[in-house]
């Protein structure tokens, strides 16, 4: 697997360095670039049968209206949850953390609902 020492800093080879199989992105690299180039405003969200209040699971949150925005696969967008998918659901696949990120790996895109969409690019 190739290791990504820094985030690519745009988001076109942030996308395409995702969407190849074996990079690895960590969480806090996908947030870095979401912050970067979006104004967030947090809002209610589901991802399958987990609910979210607004202001709650914010980098789920981010992540989910990012890679919605740029039309990600379902695989993509959960390596951009980092460790946080890698190690932490798949090595434990009947855990209940990380409820949001499971309920996609269920429920795919078809779960994913926001009350507002909660980015906007920066100008």
């Amino acid at each position: 697997m190739t290791n990504s020492p820094q985030t690519p800093e745009n988001i076109e080879s942030f996308i395409n360095h995702v969407a190849t199989p074996g990079n690895i992105i960590e969480f806090e690299q996908t947030i870095s670039l979401i912050d970067s180039h979006y104004v967030f405003s947090p809002c209610a969200f589901e991802s399958g049968e987990q609910h979210n209040e607004a202001g709650t699971n914010l980098g789920s949150c981010k992540i989910l209206a990012f890679a919605k925005l740029h039309n990600l696969s379902a695989q993509a967008t959960l390596h951009c949850f980092g460790r946080y998918y890698r190690e932490d659901v798949l090595l434990n696949p009947k855990g209940t953390d990380h409820a949001n990120i499971r309920n996609f790996i269920k429920f795919g895109w078809q779960g994913v609902y926001f009350s507002q969409f909660p980015l906007v690019q920066k100008s």
